[in-house]
């Protein structure tokens, strides 16, 4: 799976746990970026990437994360 792959399901996944019509996918974007993303819908799109590819993130890998970019960098790297 390559990383254009990750970022449409990455970014299904963000419209479906913040419920929004429609997201334009930038490596940039962040809880201060859109609006709906607060701290309960944060974990719930953790879960929910968790789930769609199977593996859990440690503690300090989500901690890690500033940007969604860093997010689809991790993930590629567990797929890898």
């Amino acid at each position: 799976m390559d990383r254009q792959e990750i970022t449409g399901i990455v970014t299904e996944i963000m419209c479906d746990v913040f419920d929004l019509d429609e997201l334009e996918y930038s490596d940039g974007l962040s809880a201060e970026v859109i609006e709906e993303w607060d701290s309960l819908s944060h974990i719930r799109f953790i879960v929910a990437v968790e789930k769609r590819f199977g593996f859990r993130f440690s503690s300090a890998e989500i901690e890690g994360f500033s940007k969604v970019g860093d997010l689809v960098d991790s993930i590629a790297a567990h797929i890898a």
